[in-house]
């Protein structure tokens, strides 16, 4: 649609006016708006014209450190820095939370009663065990030996496999 004012533009801005329950359309370009009703003085209202003319482009956010753009990220998965993490954190945050299911880090085996932990803490307590016995510490291995008995009872539904 051209501009109702001066014919040779397409018409950008779509005024409205109501006077005295009368409804006034005007449909416009953005030269012959502004020099009908002025230029716009909000700073708000000028970032809502800017965007609908084109005349302002998006800002884009851009890492300092590494120049790493969140676009840059988009397109390979990839972080440029540790800075990015805190330069994309609203942007990141819901792509953690929907992969990780939670956004605070509670560490890789959390109380360690997965089965990742239970099999770590079993060899560590066979290797004091071991120490214990080339030590002659019967006392302690007998304690060590119960606790090992009782991880493995969770891990394998029974005792050792002597």
């Amino acid at each position: 649609m051209l501009c109702q004012h001066c014919k040779k533009n397409d018409a950008t801005v779509n005024y409205v006016e109501i006077i005295n329950g009368d409804k006034f359309e005007s449909h416009l370009c953005a030269l012959c708006y502004a020099e009908l009703y002025g230029e716009l003085n909000s700073k708000a209202n000028a970032d809502i014209w800017a965007g609908l003319f084109g005349s302002a482009a998006p800002r884009k956010k851009v890492c300092p450190v590494c120049g790493t753009t969140y676009a840059d990220y988009e397109s390979t998965g990839l972080l440029g820095c540790a800075s990015c993490y805190d330069v994309f954190k609203e942007e990141l945050i819901p792509s953690v939370r929907r992969i990780q299911g939670r956004v605070e880090h509670v560490g890789k085996t959390g109380n360690n009663n997965d089965e990742f932990g239970l099999h770590r803490r079993l060899k560590s307590l066979q290797e004091q065990l071991e120490s214990a016995l080339r030590e002659k510490r019967y006392g302690e291995a007998g304690k060590l030996n119960k606790r090992i008995d009782e991880i493995n009872k969770t891990l394998y539904g029974g005792g050792k496999d002597d």
